[in-house]
């Protein structure tokens, strides 16, 4: 099964290089970088290490993700930030399920491994992905423990999904709509550390948190009652 890594970027001209060095060499067929209105390098810097570069202007993260979902026909897409907070060295194990025919959508949970500092997820960040984890457990009947943004998905899977919710609530859609469907869900144990620089879009200002848990939470008590 082939496999890309799609990468949603606004502005991570510092760090999108290092990102793309640390994804094992041969692991992906294609890594797709969508710039999603970058105002800075960001383009020009992923283009110079080696990623085909998508442009998608509505800002949004889920427009940024469908944009490099329609720009591949890969068989496993793997979603990564671009800010250096995950270790794309961990992806080998976050395909195992799926390749081994065991799991259709793998999340790498930041809790699992149990090294979460305050300094590396804010309060609110960790309460919000508290919350919406307990909904999900009550309300999907699924043992997850974080909304982390870091999955593979196999992609016929995705398609059948029919994603609407083109800003923060893309993950959350993903996860409650697979739930309902029937499809297999399973965690793994990831590491996440600091960005790599500039400040966080959700957790670094007020705004960006209180927008993230509005669309977070909205999204997983919409599809409960449908």
């Amino acid at each position: 099964m082939t496999v890309c890594v799609i990468i949603p970027a606004l502005n991570e001209a510092e760090s999108i290089g290092v990102v793309l060095a640390a994804i094992p060499a041969g692991l992906a067929a294609e890594v797709i970088v969508v710039d999603n209105g970058s105002t800075d390098d960001t383009a020009a810097r992923a283009l110079a290490a080696g990623a085909r570069v998508v442009r998608e202007d509505r800002r949004g993260y889920g427009f940024a993700c469908a944009a490099g979902v329609a720009a591949t026909q890969a068989d496993i897409m793997v979603f990564l930030d671009a800010d250096l907070s995950d270790f794309p060295e961990e992806m080998a194990a976050l395909l195992a399920p799926i390749q081994s025919g065991q799991a259709d959508l793998v999340l790498g949970s930041r809790f699992l491994a149990g090294n979460l500092s305050r300094s590396v997820m804010p309060p609110q960040q960790r309460f919000g992905n508290w919350l919406a984890s307990r909904l999900m457990q009550r309300l999907y009947r699924i043992p997850v423990t974080d909304l982390s943004p870091f999955r593979a998905v196999r992609r016929d899977v995705l398609l059948a999904l029919d994603m609407r919710e083109m800003t923060y609530g893309w993950p959350t859609e993903m996860m409650v709509k697979a739930a309902r469907r029937g499809y297999r869900l399973t965690e793994i144990a990831v590491r996440y550390r600091a960005r790599y620089a500039g400040r966080s879009k959700v957790s670094g200002t007020v705004r960006g948190a209180i927008l993230a848990a509005y669309y977070i939470l909205g999204t997983t008590l919409r599809y409960a009652w449908q």
